[in-house]
């Protein structure tokens, strides 16, 4: 399917199309499980951190939304009743409109994720942020009103694409074998052959300027390889090269680490992974996914983050030689064999970010 024509849409003030508000106060802690989903500020997994049991009497929140994270814009289509995270902080948005259905919104939620990519932990959304954003949109010919009718035919193109990506995916799947790490051993990142870790430049994106922008700053994200915006080059303070990797030790997005693909500062608790040899993209790339399975595993926000631990107990896994040397070999093969499936399907996947 080729690229979606945008030139005939318009822009509409969001605040124009829908109704926003934000559900009660609510902590996902305070919920047992149960059968209905507890939507937070999560940018996968349609936003649901755990399915819950409601409490007594508690009115759910109306399915047919859109629900949008404060944090980074993340915005998902919620088609059932659902437990929104309320109260203080990172309490969702919730977008409603009576036109709204399954297909167009997941469209419209798609055009909203893309529109809003430059907030950040440190640069929020609120409802009148969000009510000023502008998105574009198809309209009915000869009118100004959001053509529904198209973007519902165009999702449903894109989703039977999926579903047959899906199903190629999944026999490809089916037909590797399980990965064994009964053998496996731990590692620390300082141990020979891994890295240096550098504590990163501590920058505050707030005072950077961005007149010549020519460095990407690096914060504390776990989408677009936490990059977060680019910024003018500081004079007697050289950015890191590109190929270093880049490890959040805090916050909401603890553990997420990164292949660096351009110049680079770093915020605080963003440390850089500079490679002790010369790491194939295959290597970093298995061992960032390694790094990150470890940090979501046993380290938590907030209350015992890496910090601590990354210069000393922090560990992870990775395959090995008979002589307990990491096995780079496996690793380089086993990515390039992710990547090869990943390409034959991601064409259609691309195409759900609209514009």
């Amino acid at each position: 399917m080729k690229k979606i024509n945008t030139n005939d849409w318009k822009e509409f003030v969001i605040s124009e199309l829908f109704e926003i508000s934000r559900p009660i106060a609510r902590s996902q802690a305070k919920y047992t499980e149960g059968n209905v989903p507890f939507v937070a500020s999560g940018n996968y997994n349609n936003g649901i951190v755990k399915w819950c049991m409601p409490k007594e009497d508690e009115v759910l929140d109306l399915g047919n939304c859109i629900t949008v994270s404060p944090l980074d814009g993340s915005a998902f289509y919620q088609k059932e009743n659902f437990l929104g995270r309320g109260g203080a902080g990172s309490a969702i948005l919730m977008l409603r409109n009576d036109e709204l259905t399954e297909l167009s919104g997941l469209f419209i939620a798609s055009v909203i994720r893309n529109a809003l990519t430059k907030y950040s932990y440190s640069d929020q959304l609120n409802s009148q942020t969000i009510a000023d954003e502008i998105i574009w949109l198809p309209i009915v010919k000869n009118t100004e009103k959001p053509d529904y009718m198209h973007m519902e035919k165009y999702m449903q193109k894109i989703l039977n694409e999926v579903d047959i990506s899906i199903e190629n995916l999944s026999q490809i799947k089916n037909r590797k074998e399980r990965v064994d790490v009964k053998k496996w051993k731990r590692f620390h990142l300082y141990d020979n052959n891994l890295f240096n870790i550098d504590m990163g430049t501590k920058m505050d994106k707030a005072k950077m300027t961005e007149l010549n922008p020519e460095v990407n700053f690096v914060g504390r994200a776990n989408n677009n390889n936490g990059i977060t915006t680019r910024v003018d080059k500081i004079m007697g303070v050289e950015p890191y090269e590109a190929g270093n990797m880049t490890l959040s030790l805090g916050g909401e997005y603890l553990g997420s680490c990164f292949i660096q693909p351009d110049v680079f500062y770093t915020s605080q608790n963003v440390v850089v992974l500079v490679p002790k040899w010369d790491m194939s993209f295959e290597v970093k790339q298995f061992i960032s996914a390694m790094i990150f399975k470890e940090s979501r595993l046993y380290y938590k926000a907030f209350v015992d983050e890496l910090n601590r631990h990354i210069k000393t107990d922090f560990t992870f896994l990775l395959p090995v030689e008979a002589d307990d040397k990491p096995d780079w070999k496996y690793m380089e093969q086993y990515m390039k064999d992710m990547i090869d499936v990943s390409n034959k399907v991601i064409e259609n996947f691309e195409l759900l970010n609209i514009c």
